[in-house]
Parts: C-alpha cells; structure tokens; sequence
C-alpha cells in the first residue's frame, strides 16, 4: 500500500522492544523520567482512554497478528478501553466505522487502513473533531489526517535481506541470486525490491531470476514453482512474505531441489522454528513487525494523557515511527520468536 517517503523522525526500535518506556502500568515496571522539565511516568495509570481500533480483515497470519497483538496490548492498562470492529477489506464500511468512532466520540482512533487514500478524508474528519488518530502502516495522503504515524520499513526490508545474502555469498560474483516478490503493482512491494537490489548491487551481486507472488500461500507455490522450472542453479532466494512462503516451502520441497538457502520476509513464527531447528532452506527472515497495532494503541494512549516516550527528551510522542527490519538467524532467533505471528 502507499509508504510515502516523507521527512521522518525515525526511532530504529527492533521488534518487541518498540516504545519500551510503556509496558505495563504494574508498579514494579514504572519508569519515570525528566523530559525537558516534565516529569513523565508513563506506567501509572492515568485518565481513562477509549480507543477504536479498525484494520483489514484477518485473511493472513500478518494482519491477524496485527488486531491480536492491538488487544493484548491494551489489555495491559487499566485505563484503556478498546473497542474493536470487525476487519473488513470494504473500504466503505472501513469508512462506516471510523464514523461510528467520531459519533461515539472516543478519545483515540488507531487506524490501520485497507486503502491509505480512500480513509484520508474519514481521518481527517476524526482529527478536526478532536479525537487523536494513530495510523498504522498504510499511510494517508495528508500529514493532517493522524497525529502519529507507526510503519515498518519496507525498503529497510530489501535492503537487510540482499545484505545478509552478500555476506553468505561472499567473494561468489557468479553466484545466483532469485527473488519472489508480493503483488508487484503495489508501491510496498517495489520498495521491497529496490532495497534489495540496491543491497546486492553494493556486493557485485543482482537479481537474476525474479517472480512475483500475491502475499497468499496458492500464489506462492505457483510463483516458486514457476521459479524452480526456469532457473536450473540457485544460491539465495529472498521471498518477500513468509505467509506466502508456506506456498514456496511446499513447491520447493515438490521440486526436491535443496542446492539454494532462503531468506524469509515478515519474520512468522513458522519461519523462525525452522531457522532454529536448522532442517530446511530457511536460514534467515527479515522482520516486518506485526507489532505496529500494539505500538499504535500505546503511542494513542501516551497522546492522549499528554505523556511523551519516556526514552526521548522531547516532551511530545513521535511524529512518525518507522520500526527497523532486522535479520533473524539460528543464533538471534529466540530474542524474536516470543512477537512472531503465526502463519
């Protein structure tokens, strides 16, 4: 979806430790901090705040990790009620339901749009009626439309990926390097793909075969086996979602083929237990945080009660968050599993 590059302040906080300064509100967790002059306390609870969570409907592990890790998070506080509706990918009822929040005139709106431009004017709405509104990574097209914006960082993707290949293919300029990328007409996607070239291109390497897939388990194993036909050799293959990796991790083992490792895309948890048994092609995926809902309903909380990140001088919480994509190998895997969706 739309991942306009504007200028960003961006907080390179790994998954799971994403705004540490506010787990919890249980007295042996509180955190208090000189901001500036303020004294902030982010872990005592503070003045009740009703907040409307909307997202797309849970049709893979991603986004229903997304609405999970929302409501336990909120869970957690004592002063945050959260009122869900149900994911839908009908952008007018989307709308529908961001109305039904500015009528019942919540504190809070964290948003995580189907379509950015198509709930720009609906967010928009809810900010000129004084209600604050996290959106979560897919962007509006108005600065104006969400207090808070949290993302991860697709180009951060590609660019971790083609990294941790050069660094396996080392001093290989021959070496054979796939890619299977999501639905390719969407500008994640392309920024997946051009931080990944970008990343190879600075160890000699590129792209030598390259299929796209539709981020479902069916697509991919069409798109990989696709791949497997048309490339005889294979060193490193990158696929861009490991929801559809379910898809190729059945075509490769259909093909028999075992000369090539993988690296994943997302970070599922799936992925991340083969890279730690060690017994298949995965030896690494590249995180896309499915925490960003779970951030948005603290950033929404923190805005509200007029708290900032208890690790920033800056009295007010962030403009914009974008959470950093790391690489998850056999010897890191077990920092990432316990935030890994399912898929």
């Amino acid at each position: 979806m739309p991942h306009k590059r504007t200028t960003r302040l961006v907080a390179a906080l790994t998954l799971g430790v994403a705004l540490t300064a506010c787990t919890g509100n249980t007295p042996q967790n509180t955190q208090s901090g000189d901001k500036g002059g303020v004294k902030v306390a982010n872990d005592e609870p503070g003045k009740k705040v009703v907040i409307g969570f909307s997202a797309p409907a849970a049709d893979h592990g991603w986004m229903a990790a997304i609405t999970n890790a929302a409501k336990a998070e909120a869970g957690k506080y004592s002063d945050v009620e959260l009122r869900v509706v149900e994911g839908t990918n009908d952008v007018n009822l989307q709308i529908s339901q961001v109305e039904t929040f500015i009528n019942d005139k919540v504190d809070a709106i964290v948003l995580l749009p189907f379509d950015g431009a198509a709930l720009t004017p609906v967010a928009l709405k809810a900010m000129k009626a004084g209600i604050t509104v996290i959106n979560v990574d897919r962007q509006f097209d108005s600065p104006f439309a969400a207090r808070s914006t949290v993302l991860g960082d697709n180009h951060g993707m590609g660019v971790s990926a083609g990294t941790y290949i050069c660094e396996k293919l080392k001093g290989r300029s021959d070496a054979v390097v796939a890619e299977i990328a999501g639905i390719d007409s969407l500008p994640l996607t392309q920024d997946r793909s051009k931080g990944f070239a970008e990343a190879l291109a600075n160890c000699g390497l590129k792209v030598s075969n390259r299929v796209a897939a539709e981020f479902t388990v069916e697509s991919g194993e069409k798109a990989a086996a696709n791949l497997l036909q048309a490339a005889r050799k294979i060193d490193a293959i990158w696929n861009h979602d490991d929801d559809q990796g379910v898809g190729v991790t059945a075509a490769i083992k259909n093909s028999g083929r075992s000369e090539f490792f993988m690296v994943g895309g997302a970070g599922s948890a799936n992925v991340m237990r083969e890279i730690k048994a060690d017994n298949g092609s995965h030896k690494a995926t590249v995180v896309y945080p499915s925490t960003q809902g779970a951030d948005g309903i603290r950033l929404a909380r923190l805005a509200v009660q007029g708290k900032s990140l208890g690790d920033l001088v800056e009295v007010e919480v962030p403009r914009q968050v974008e959470l950093y994509a790391p690489v998850v190998t056999k010897e890191n895997v077990d920092r990432y599993l316990p935030t890994a969706f399912e898929s």
